[in-house]
């Protein structure tokens, strides 16, 4: 560890933080040799030393496409405690763990591995190492990567390393750049290795390394005298080519073995012995073993063989001739005939050439494993076939099925990997239809998005006329929703209601009426609207809820859209689709406008973490722009611009007038409360401007209430009338509870005095019956035009009504404002009691209220995806936030302070 004290300081500070029950993962990066696996060893003996149980694994390549495989590895030492785990968490891990069961939702696989690690926990702090992250199967990388966003409240620490950065880091997870040794620490630990290198040796092998402590070590071993050869290959080449020729010396039998280890390297030592005397011809026994260890290119670890360093591993396969590679896989398959999963990924790699016969075997083993919802099974089953077939267009079709399914599991790299594997020139209609969906899946392109919109519509129409009317739908689905993300011209969107028309579609099928909310909503809206409230859905399919949801979003029925959603959600959480759950949270958006800032901040809240988990990041632009607006409507001025710029440096934001409008309403909505209302209506006129990348044709009408009241603080009413010419029409076309808020409240704030009294009196009437929002703003503008008539006795009492509510739902710059202008009104206004969400976190608050409904822990886990841990850690700081010490007392402790009445403070901390 020469040269690593930076490093070791950070790991031990991690450990010390475990140790204390303060958890947290860490990944170490960088390119080979550069000591990552040495750290860990290093961090392993240390957490060993302070009390640690220590789990290991690590990536091998030739599993990369085997599921839950370092996952089984790394779990194997806590067998006793899966078989003591609650029924569902037990059952999780047994099935997925094994060849013949159903394969488990992964993210039911997670929770499970999550609560397992919190009760070994509880007996012994845990620290879980996993080498070569890059060869981790996605399965197991997908679970450890929830785990890992997981770990702050138990005493467990989790560090990983890899060769890169990239998508294999939990995003917010802290990693560790590894860097070359420096030229002092590079010098010290070469002399440690090799004191008797002549000068001009030294100095070649210190210039060649360039810091790499594995090449410092390792390249003085194959040199002599001199090394002409080593100026001229890549650093990685050397090391391969050192660590290959430490094995010239070597016996048959033991280069036979190292080769069987590197073909299989994941194989126990019996069966390597077994398959080595077969392809020798003669007995390969325990001496081969011997000899590799004391040359030290292998170690024993329990009964497995491991290479010292990945680089051996692939320097001795690629050394080998082809042949030998060829028997080598040929041996291993017949040695595995009770895993026939390996067994099929042997035979097809000792494979030249086509051989259908084989990949029919394959696609008959993918099918059985997709028929058992082994899914990240069959995926390289299918890779595989798709290799040895000769025909273009079934070697195509059969990587259309591959792409497909991988993208089913939320495998991003490997789905990419497939797609370019694809030959486009193949693909009938359907096949592209499918290859266009999973690519709208995995990589949401911003860029020409009319142009992208009409190639999705044209493509369904072909899926559709060759009777694939399943995926037709979903890809013109697509093609609406990005009408709406992305704001699509009048073409695009005519083009798009045109073909679902020619369709001849039922008019009341949830993706039909959400296509046509997405695309047409002044055509469609009014119709979509009535037969949205006219029907009767399975509230429990969490698919149709979600349309239905949507649909009545973008229209901006709020009321609506936030029951479907929640149903929606509902669903999904039960199944642990942890994906299609963010997408749903995305409902926390109107409860903004019904007034529920509070479950809007909770909903968000958890919707952002989960779009970060899931990769769904159209949905993350949409919950952390709600975020950052709720924040702002509660007064947190800081938390909201911080969430605005965040949103707007993200990759996919300037090409989303759906995120852009809802960001101009946000720059607005701070500058009036800061009290600059020329700023303020300067920003949210932008948001009506056609030729502004924040506008948006559809949602800019959530924006008119404030650009009202910009108007009026900033004596600009004329333009904004102006600016709003065309809503009387736009809203009879279209009647949602966004368009008739939009309509009424402009009407009655921008109206001159001589009719403002009729058009208050109407609009109050008229306002939705759930927008506690708007019907508080009016009454707001209603009491500050009346005391501006020195009516201050009349002002008093929509005043009053306008600071109540403003209190309920927690928008603290509207309260404080009323509170000013019944002040001026002539009546005193006390200062407002904290409600529940001024003391707790929006996780917080979600645990409180779950725990007041008598869930316990582990349900209260199950339900948010967290360890039952964790949760008793949050309630052990809820209670004395909250005043109270036990339990039972939170549903009154709630209660009261939702009703603006503190609760008793038995612990003496500030209930005001």
């Amino acid at each position: 560890m020469i040269g690593r004290d930076a490093e070791l300081r950070i790991l031990r500070g991690l450990l010390a933080d475990a140790a204390d029950g303060r958890g947290g993962a860490l990944l170490i990066h960088g390119t080979a040799g550069l000591g990552k696996s040495a750290l860990l060893r290093t961090v392993g003996a240390e957490g060993t030393e302070s009390g640690f149980r220590v789990l290991s694994a690590a990536g091998v390549e030739t599993e990369l496409w085997l599921p839950f495989a370092a996952l089984q590895l790394l779990l194997q030492p806590t067998a006793d405690g899966i078989a003591k785990l609650p029924f569902p968490h037990r059952t999780a891990l047994v099935d997925a763990f094994s060849a013949t069961q159903t394969e488990p939702n992964i993210f039911q696989v997670a929770l499970a591995v999550l609560e397992l690690l919190a009760d070994e926990a509880d007996r012994q702090p845990l620290l879980l190492l996993v080498d070569d992250l890059q060869w981790i199967d996605s399965s197991s990388r997908d679970v450890l990567r929830f785990v890992a966003r997981r770990t702050r409240d138990l005493p467990v620490l989790i560090v990983a390393a890899s060769r890169a950065l990239d998508s294999h880091v939990p995003s917010g997870q802290p990693d560790l750049h590894l860097q070359p040794l420096g030229q002092s620490a590079a010098a010290e630990l070469l002399d440690a290795g090799a004191p008797d290198l002549s000068a001009p040796l030294r100095a070649l092998i210190l210039e060649r390394a360039a810091g790499n402590p594995l090449a410092l070590v390792e390249l003085p071993k194959t040199v002599q005298v001199s090394a002409p050869q080593l100026d001229d290959l890549p650093l990685t080449q050397r090391l391969e080519d050192a660590f290959a020729a430490r094995t010239d010396s070597a016996s048959p039998e033991c280069r036979t073995l190292l080769l069987a280890l590197a073909t299989e390297p994941s194989a126990p030592l019996n069966r390597l012995l077994e398959v080595s005397s077969r392809l020798a011809g003669s007995t390969v026994s325990v001496d081969a073993v011997q000899e590799a260890v004391d040359a030290g290119l292998v170690g024993l670890v329990g009964r497995t063989l491991e290479f010292r360093h990945p680089l051996m591993r692939s320097a001795i396969y690629t050394r080998a001739t082809v042949a030998d590679r060829l028997a080598t896989h040929r041996a291993i398959a017949a040695a595995m005939a009770d895993t026939p999963e390996r067994r099929l990924l042997h035979l097809a790699a000792a494979t030249l050439g086509p051989d259908e016969e084989l990949a029919t075997r394959l696609e008959r083993f993918a099918d059985t494993a997709l028929a058992r919802g082994k899914v990240a099974s069959a995926v390289p089953a299918l890779r595989q076939a798709a290799e040895l077939v000769q025909d273009p267009r079934r070697r195509t079709e059969i990587l259309v099925r591959a792409v497909e399914w991988a993208s089913e599991i939320n495998d991003r790299v490997h789905t990419q990997l497939l797609l370019d594997r694809a030959d486009m020139s193949e693909l009938g209609p359907l096949e592209r239809s499918r290859l266009m969906v999973v690519s709208d899946k995995e990589a949401f392109e911003p860029d020409e998005p009319h142009r992208r919109i009409e190639d999705m519509v044209t493509t369904a129409a072909g899926a559709f006329d060759a009777g694939g009317v399943q995926v037709a739908e979903n890809l013109l689905w697509r093609a609406a929703a990005r009408c709406f993300f992305q704001d699509g011209d009048a073409r695009v969107r005519t083009l798009a209601a045109a073909e679902l028309d020619r369709w001849n579609p039922d008019p009341d099928a949830p993706v039909v009426l959400t296509v046509r909310a997405y695309t047409e909503p002044f055509r469609y809206g009014a119709e979509v609207i009535a037969r949205l409230g006219d029907l009767r859905p399975d509230r429990l399919d969490g698919r149709i809820m979600h349309f239905l949801g949507s649909g009545a979003m973008v229209l901006g029925d709020a009321t609506l859209a936030a029951r479907y959603l929640s149903l929606a959600a509902t669903a999904w959480r039960s199944q642990g689709r942890l994906g299609l759950l963010a997408r749903s949270l995305a409902g926390s958006w109107p409860r903004v406008y019904l007034g529920q800032l509070d479950r809007a901040r909770e909903e968000s809240g958890e919707g952002l973490a989960l779009a970060e988990e899931t990769g769904e990041w159209i949905v993350w632009l949409g919950v952390k722009a709600t975020g950052s607006l709720v924040a702002a409507l509660r007064g947190e001025t800081e938390d909201a611009a911080r969430m605005l710029g965040e949103l707007r440096a993200h990759r996919l934001f300037p090409g989303m007038p759906f995120a852009a409008v809802m960001a101009q309403q946000i720059e607005g909505l701070l500058a009036l409360f800061d009290g600059r209302p020329a700023e303020a209506y300067a920003a949210l006129a932008r948001a009506f401007d056609p030729t502004d990348p924040h506008y948006h044709s559809v949602s800019r009408w959530l924006l008119a209430p404030d650009l009202a009241d910009a108007a009026v603080a900033a004596g600009t009413v004329q333009q904004a009338r102006e600016l709003l010419d065309g809503l009387p029409e736009l809203a009879a076309r279209l009647p949602s509870e966004m368009m008739v808020v939009a309509h009424v409240y402009t009407e009655a704030v921008l109206a001159p005095d001589d009719t403002a009294e009729e058009h208050y009196t109407a609009a109050l009437t008229a306002l939705p019956a759930d927008w506690a929002l708007a019907r508080a703003r009016l009454h707001l503008h209603h009491g500050r035009r009346l005391r501006r008539q020195r009516h201050n006795v009349d002002a008093r009492n929509p005043l009053r009504s306008a600071r109540d509510e403003f209190d309920r739902v927690g928008a603290r710059p509207w309260a404080e404002m009323a509170r000013e202008q019944l002040r001026a009104a002539g009546e005193a206004s006390g200062r407002r009691h904290a409600n529940t969400s001024d003391r707790l976190s929006a996780q917080e608050m979600q645990i409180a209220v779950l725990a007041s409904r008598g869930l316990s822990n582990r349900e209260i886990g199950q339900r948010l995806f967290i360890s039952h841990r964790t949760v008793g850690a949050h309630l052990y700081r809820i209670y004395p936030r909250l005043g109270i010490t036990s339990r039972g007392k939170l549903a009154a402790a709630l209660a009261a302070l939702q009703d603006g009445h503190p609760a008793s403070d038995a612990s003496g901390a500030d209930s005001g």
